[in-house]
């Protein structure tokens, strides 16, 4: 089992002919990591040949345009070259702990995303025979065992394969050396995918840092090895069987400018104002594979959804649509404690629902391992096309609300909750639980959904100008909900701590009384998330008993029923559904709103969270 830290990096690797790209070598690698960045803007660093075959690196503390001219990427030039942007796990943020790593003899560079178990032991056994360590890094114990096989009459890439099988823990791993035209590779849990050109080929630990380039691409899956050069890839299973590239190489149906800003303050602004057209490509693609999940399901006895962070708050909405929709006995559980709870009562007659957006979330593909070692049955629900928990679970469902760099999930969360709260309702008339004009109600509510979400933006424009002061002076904030509106409130409440940095707590209205009503002072802000007659009836007795505290209250609700709780200081209506799980949808767009605007406010970039990454991919 992995233990340490979670983390994620961004890799990037090149290898090019001259003149096959309209670029420097230094410029594309810029470019590159600069769509990595969500993944980790702790250091940054730099290895390539030169013209004289001489491997040079260059590498810096901080976030990539505050070290652009410091690396020189714009001077840079050859044929092959390895980008890396840190998340810092073992060592601090420093030039010596940055990536790459290199050799005794600085002809080996290694860049590397995930954790070494083993590197104390390793590192010890190599220190004993000699080699000089320069960092506090895991990593640093990769080149130096490629040297030392080297050393031992190894060819490099048998030093490579032999390096690799010595490491114990997560990895993805990319190596270039003196003299080569070669970048190696390595693949265990952590995400590393193939961009395949004309005169040259990349190798990346997420699509969008190559969409530029090519659409052509090759997932790397677990235990799998291999190299690449500008006009070859060689890809070995874990049993050493060659891999057929052609044969796994799909195109992936993204444009270049989905992962651009495109004129807009940040990538975080960008992919909330897209959500209407996300909806809409999601909705348009559910079909076989929801119906195929469908089927499994309503013949399940329990059905466990596994997620972490925002696809677990589309599970909360998810789940509670599956029980009460389908009447099938439904609950999320948070991945990273999925283990205390699912060996005790698992079996084969269960569904386990594995939600993640990146398909790669390592918490969320252990749940999805355990369950499956137990009998269960697992359906994936993800964004990225052949990632891991997809690939190692029975059936998957892709959402397709194309590439998402801002590290708070926006589009992927709502678009999440679009395709689970129409499986609930295929479930349900499976069952025979929901009439076809109850079944058609869900579906016609989904297809208004894009509609509603623009209408939702408004909404969000009205939120902010009416409660962005009283967010920006705060340090501490409530979000309430009940039923569907606890999981609104919950995701609410997320973004604004992600981005904001307002410790904003979220809870089910009616434990509001059992303890955190105690932190309540004059202007304190509350927010009220209600996606029902039904939640907003109960949620109203506690709208007055915060403002009789005196906190200014925010409540945010459907058209219509908002104005039973006219007593709120403000209230902000959304589209309504008669669906209380799309419902969700519309109502969560202005809590969003409002978290990106506060953080801006307050001088944060939102698209650059501290202390967070994009996906997570060791424990």
């Amino acid at each position: 089992m992995v233990r340490g830290l979670s983390a994620v990096c961004g890799i990037i690797g090149v290898a090019v002919e001259r003149g096959a790209l309209p670029e420097k070598l230094g410029d594309v690698l810029y470019g590159c990591l600069k769509r990595l960045e969500y993944r980790g803007y702790d250091s940054v660093g730099i290895a390539f040949i030169d013209d004289l075959g001489r491997l040079v690196v260059r590498k810096s503390v901080g976030k990539i345009d505050e070290v652009r001219e410091k690396i020189g990427f714009s001077e840079i030039d050859g044929v092959v070259g390895l980008g890396h942007t840190r998340w810092a796990t073992h060592g601090r943020p420093s030039d010596e702990n940055a990536h790459p790593h290199t050799d005794c003899s600085g002809t080996i560079a290694v860049v590397h995303n995930g954790i070494i178990e083993n590197f104390s032991e390793l590192r010890k056994w190599l220190e004993n025979l000699g080699h000089r360590f320069r960092s506090e890094t895991d990593t640093e114990v990769i080149p130096h065992l490629i040297e030392e096989f080297i050393r031992r009459g190894m060819s490099i890439y048998s030093a490579f394969k032999r390096a690799v099988s010595l490491l114990r823990g997560t990895y993805a791993i990319a190596a270039i050396y003196a003299g080569g035209r070669r970048i190696l590779f390595a693949r265990n849990t952590s995400p590393l995918v193939i961009g395949l050109g004309k005169g040259y080929n990349f190798i990346a630990s997420d699509i969008p840092a190559f969409l530029r380039y090519t659409n052509r691409v090759v997932v790397v899956h677990d235990g799998e090895l291999g190299y690449v050069t500008s006009s070859s890839v060689r890809l070995e299973a874990a049993d050493g069987k060659v891999v057929s590239v052609e044969t796994r190489a799909r195109v992936v149906e993204w444009s270049p400018e989905a992962v651009e800003k495109g004129g807009y303050r940040h990538f975080m602004e960008k992919e909330i104002l897209e959500q209407p057209q996300a909806l809409a490509q999601t909705i348009a693609g559910l079909g076989e594979e929801v119906r195929r999940a469908a089927e499994l399901i309503a013949r399940a006895e329990r059905v466990i959804f596994v997620a972490a962070g925002s696809s677990y708050h589309a599970s909360i909405i998810g789940a509670l649509a599956l029980t009460r929709l389908a009447k099938v006995p439904s609950v999320p559980l948070v991945s990273s404690e999925a283990r205390w709870w699912l060996g005790r009562w698992l079996s084969d007659r269960d569904v386990v629902i594995a939600v993640s957006q990146s398909g790669e979330t390592i918490d969320t593909l252990i749940a999805v391992r355990i369950a499956k070692d137990l009998g269960a049955k697992v359906v994936a629900l993800s964004n990225v096309l052949g990632s891991a928990i997809p690939r190692e679970s029975h059936l998957a469902i892709y959402t397709r609300a194309g590439p998402e760099i801002g590290v708070a999930a926006t589009k992927t969360f709502t678009t999440q909750v679009a395709a689970l709260s129409y499986l609930a309702a295929t479930v349900a008339k499976l069952r025979g639980e929901a009439s076809r004009s109850e079944y058609e109600a869900v579906v016609e509510d989904l297809r208004r959904c894009p509609i509603s979400a623009s209408l939702a933006i408004e909404s969000g424009r009205s939120l902010v100008s009416k409660a962005l002061d009283v967010f920006v002076r705060s340090r501490s904030a409530f979000y309430l909900g009940r039923g569907f509106g606890l999981g609104v409130a919950k995701e609410g409440a997320l973004k604004m701590k992600e981005v904001a940095y307002v410790h904003a707590e979220a809870y089910p209205a009616g434990e509001s009384k059992h303890g955190p009503i105690a932190l309540v002072e004059p202007g304190f802000p509350t927010l009220f998330c209600a996606c029902s007659s039904e939640e907003l009836e109960m949620v109203a007795s506690n709208v007055e008993e915060m403002k009789s505290r005196g906190a200014v209250t925010i409540l945010v609700a459907p058209r219509k029923l908002a104005e039973r709780v006219r007593s709120a200081d403000h209230v902000i209506e959304v589209p309504k559904h008669l669906s209380p799980a799309v419902q969700a949808i519309p109502l969560v767009i202005p809590l969003q709103m409002l978290a990106y605007e506060t953080a801006v406010a307050r001088g944060y970039d939102p698209d650059k969270p501290r202390n967070l990454a994009k996906t997570v991919t060791v424990i």
